[in-house]
């Protein structure tokens, strides 16, 4: 199974989710639209620590820090989501979004729209900040209404349990981890809450 990691907002902590997930994992990570630097790859490779892993060329690379269909009308691209395949000889690979669920590819496609084109199991971040339920919601009907997989919700950021069970009640997603506020991002902290996240991934 291949899993797409997507988030309620911009700046969720889908990067450090892939990493962790990726550790855990140990096979592939792909991020097929980049907008801007640093890159998420170079971030991820800077964290995990299994040998193991593959990591693939963005399908698309671009130079702006915006929005990717921003980004490619600046810089005279245009995205097709039909140009998107998953890499020959992956499995178990981890697909990282841009942005949120529903930031624009183009004017007719979004982000999420890659999961269902690439038959991907559906990771979604929530970090936990007021106004989050109502983000996390949203970005739940727009995943239920195109009928894709969640394999479950990961959390990030200072604990509200009573947002993670208002969440988890009426989205009906299973709670893979949380992810406390880290002083510091390390790959002994990826390490770590890839074990923590082996346990609730079956």
């Amino acid at each position: 199974m291949n899993y797409f990691v997507t988030a309620i907002d911009t700046d969720s902590g889908k990067t450090l989710v892939s990493a962790i997930i990726t550790e855990m994992l140990g096979t592939g990570y792909w991020k097929p639209v980049q907008a801007g630097y640093p890159t998420d790859t170079e971030a991820v490779k800077n964290l995990v620590t299994r040998g193991s892993v593959t990591y693939y060329p963005e399908r698309y690379l671009l130079q702006m820090p915006a929005s990717p269909h921003a980004a490619a009308k600046a810089e005279g691209v245009d995205i097709h989501l039909e140009d998107f395949v998953v890499p020959e000889g992956s499995s178990d690979l981890v697909i990282e979004g841009a942005g949120g669920a529903l930031v624009p590819l183009n004017d007719e496609d979004n982000v999420i729209d890659l999961a269902g084109q690439l038959d991907l199991e559906v990771v979604v971040v929530s970090n936990l900040y007021l106004g989050s339920i109502n983000h996390t919601l949203l970005t739940a009907e727009a995943i239920k209404s195109r009928n894709l997989r969640v394999k479950g919700v990961i959390f990030n950021g200072a604990p509200n349990p009573e947002s993670e069970r208002v969440i988890l009640l009426r989205t009906g997603w299973k709670k893979l981890l949380h992810i406390e506020r880290e002083t510091q991002v390390t790959k002994e902290v990826v390490q770590s809450y890839a074990k923590k996240l082996k346990a609730n991934w079956s």
